[in-house]
């Protein structure tokens, strides 16, 4: 798979990304560090955004970055989008899979779960995501999960591991050493519309992920 599933990977949010403004948010993600972009948008139909989706693609393939869309299988089929992302509540893998093809990246929520990473991963999930690992502005009634659980998924699963969940410039040390290959941020990345400073403190403590 020619995609590169390392490093900062940013996701847009409701609030902090609105509609008219997302586009432009994300070009300037992408000119400062952000190696993927999740689109996620629980309260618009797919046609409401697809257009959007198209640019947001072209945007990343321009960047050599990747593009993944959140619960969208038919959308991420419809304009051949990098992947898609799957949580708890969404269609299950293997359904995902019949709809986007075997060349499309999918990646599942595991939250504290080794086991449903596991499963995700014998069932042909491209990296499977964990958290929160801290408090989450964006997602305040996730449980928040063990460090320990990295190193634990690091040992156990050969697939890219993503880290996601109330992350930002004020603890991303924190989960350095336990080398996670995708570190997930919603306001890390877009907080305060300070996207350029947000992304310049994250690299320098990150280094070249």
């Amino acid at each position: 798979m020619p995609h590169r599933l390392k490093g900062i990977y940013a996701i847009t949010d409701e609030k902090l990304t609105p509609l008219d403004t997302i586009v432009s948010q994300v070009k300037r993600a992408l000119e400062h560090g952000a190696s993927i972009v999740q689109f996620r948008e629980k309260n618009s139909s797919d046609e409401m955004v697809e257009d959007m989706c198209i640019q947001l693609q072209e945007l990343c393939t321009q960047a050599g970055a990747t593009f993944i869309i959140d619960d969208r299988a038919k959308l991420v089929a419809k304009i051949k989008a990098d992947g898609l992302h799957i949580g708890k509540d969404d269609i299950a893998l293997s359904t995902a899979r019949e709809i986007v093809g075997e060349d499309c990246i999918i990646g599942v929520s595991c939250y504290g779960s080794i086991h449903k990473a596991k499963k995700a991963q014998e069932g042909g999930a491209n990296y499977v995501a964990f958290g929160s690992l801290f408090a989450s502005p964006t997602k305040p009634h996730s449980n928040v999960i063990d460090l320990d659980v990295i190193g634990q998924a690091k040992q156990e699963l050969t697939i890219p591991i993503c880290v996601i969940g109330g992350i930002d410039a004020s603890n991303i040390a924190q989960v350095v050493p336990y080398q996670p290959d995708m570190y997930s941020m919603v306001s890390g990345v877009f907080g305060g519309d300070a996207i350029e400073e947000n992304l310049s403190k994250i690299k320098s403590i990150l280094g070249d992920v």
